[in-house]
């Protein structure tokens, strides 16, 4: 029998973590927070994700299937990207501290993203992949990395990257919400097990912002309005959908949540600033504070189970009978 490799959407668990980290980041200046607080959810999430990817490499050693069949698989496949992506956020973080070296992991992540990618998209033209087996995270590798792409490149001062990356994120936005929206549309609902990559739909309008902030400066304008108000529409969707959640057995799956919610709640922050609301300063803190429990929450559901390829009641591997192969 073929021993499977851990699920790639354990790998949701460092993203989740690291939008927390970025969350606290963008509340800190408005509600006067020492810096070293943010940096204590910082580390949390480095410590995540290199955790993430040794028990990756450990199981893969033993594992029969082989590397090149999960990121080929319909369901797993697009999530690896959260490798880089996270990588990118942590060295925009790692920047403020040691400029150079944070530099160098975003230039490095960058290209790992662009090359996986690059072959995801070549796999995709090869005509093989059925509409049944598209999920949100198909945002993730050009979506999520083009955006996060350009936020941290332009914190670490590749302005020219930057707006390139902008240029890909909001491109595939757009090619990608479309054709994702025509398969929940017209397709069997997804199986239980991809039902929360939906809420990732809510993230690119959020990362957009953030990004246009960090290229712009943060100064109200039509492009940050109109992303405000895709955020605002698509949190009301997803709020709608809570009924839907709420039948779902628990999985790692839920992380899936978290980075939406974090990019929306940072998103929120950097328009009340912008604003200069009135009551900014406890709006930011009641927020933050909602995040943050959420998330201790999640984590501490997820912590009991001794094996990471058993965490997930439902996980992809479970999807893909109900998808393609």
């Amino acid at each position: 029998m073929m021993t499977q490799r851990i699920p790639l959407n354990t790998l949701a668990i460092g993203f989740g973590l690291a939008g927390l980290a970025e969350a606290w980041s963008a509340a800190a200046p408005a509600l006067g927070l020492p810096d070293l607080l943010p940096q204590v959810f910082w580390s949390i999430a480095a410590v995540a994700w290199v955790w993430l990817l040794t028990v990756h490499l450990v199981r893969g050693v033993r594992a029969t299937q082989r590397l090149r069949d999960q990121l080929r698989h319909p369901a797993q496949g697009p999530l690896a990207a959260l490798v880089p992506v996270i990588a990118m956020l942590l060295g925009a973080d790692l920047s403020r501290y040691a400029f150079a070296a944070g530099r160098l992991v975003v230039v490095v992540a960058l290209a790992a993203a662009a090359v996986f990618a690059g072959w995801l998209i070549s796999t995709w033209l090869q005509g093989d992949l059925e509409l049944e087996a598209v999920h949100g995270g198909y945002l993730l590798p050009t979506v999520a990395a083009g955006l996060v792409g350009a936020d941290t490149a332009a914190a670490v001062g590749l302005r020219q990257v930057a707006w390139g990356a902008f240029g890909v994120g909001v491109f595939f936005w757009t090619v990608l919400t479309t054709l994702i929206l025509l398969r929940i549309i017209i397709r069997p609902a997804l199986p239980d097990a991809l039902t929360p990559t939906l809420a990732i739909l809510l993230a690119p309008p959020a990362v957009a912002g953030l990004a246009w902030f960090q290229l712009t400066g943060p100064t109200a304008g039509p492009a940050p309005a109109a992303l405000a108000g895709l955020t605002v529409v698509l949190a009301l969707t997803q709020v709608a959908s809570l009924p839907r959640y709420r039948r779902l057995a628990f999985s790692l799956g839920f992380w899936s949540f978290t980075f939406p919610s974090a990019a929306v709640v940072a998103f929120t922050f950097e328009w009340l600033e912008v604003a200069a609301a009135p009551g900014r300063r406890p709006i930011i803190a009641v927020l933050l504070g909602a995040l943050t429990v959420a998330v201790t929450i999640l984590a501490a559901r997820s912590l009991p189970r001794p094996d990471l390829g058993a965490l997930s009641t439902a996980d992809d591997n479970d999807a893909a009978p109900a998808i393609a192969r």
